[in-house]
């Protein structure tokens, strides 16, 4: 799965209606929806704000006032083709006075979408992942040794064991747990 750098936009006009597609990457679903109101804010006196975010595989979309089908499904349809994930797509729509149809409205849509990617530079979503683990004092510096040859965050703290709390890319995390386990022998407990 791919997401974005950085926010991409496109701006169609069709039949006197105007069309302003924004593409762009979020963290989470609240950031998502955060960004979605500030857009609302932006475009008081637009018809529609039509969305399709998508976050983790969790998809929430909008056709907000349009025919149902006709603007956040097309949408989604982009994403998915393309593989993306961690995105908010908006379309802004000025109503020009001319009713374009079910079919001209899922054009209009999937276009502004389209589009506004042809610009687009992609990266890879980073899926993170944290774990705690406690050990003995023994494989603290095999533990320290590891965790920064991969790349992993470590926050030691200690008690009667060692307890190091780790946080990196879900499968570089999983990579890390399974050798330091084979390493340790099995002496390593995941909390």
């Amino acid at each position: 799965m791919h997401t974005l750098q950085q926010p991409v936009t496109c701006e169609l006009n069709i039949k006197n209606s105007r069309f302003l597609g924004r593409v762009e990457p979020v963290l989470s679903l609240e950031d998502g929806l955060q960004r979605l109101a500030a857009l609302r804010q932006q475009h008081p006196g637009a018809a529609h704000v039509c969305h399709c975010l998508l976050v983790g595989g969790q998809v929430r979309m909008s056709d907000d006032g349009e025919p149902g089908g006709t603007a956040a499904s097309p949408m989604l349809n982009v994403l998915q083709h393309k593989e993306l994930d961690n995105i908010l797509a908006t379309v802004v729509r000025y109503f020009g006075g001319v009713k374009l149809g079910a079919g001209g409205l899922v054009r209009a849509y999937t276009q502004a979408v389209s589009d506004a990617l042809k610009g687009a530079v992609l990266e890879r979503v980073r899926v993170l992942a944290s774990a705690t683990i406690e050990l003995d004092f023994a494989h603290e510096s095999l533990t320290r040794r590891m965790g920064e040859a991969q790349g992993i965050q470590m926050q030691f703290s200690y008690g009667q064991r060692v307890t190091v709390r780790l946080e990196g890319e879900q499968q570089e995390l999983e990579h890390f747990l399974a050798e330091l386990q084979e390493h340790t022998c099995g002496a390593v407990t995941v909390k």
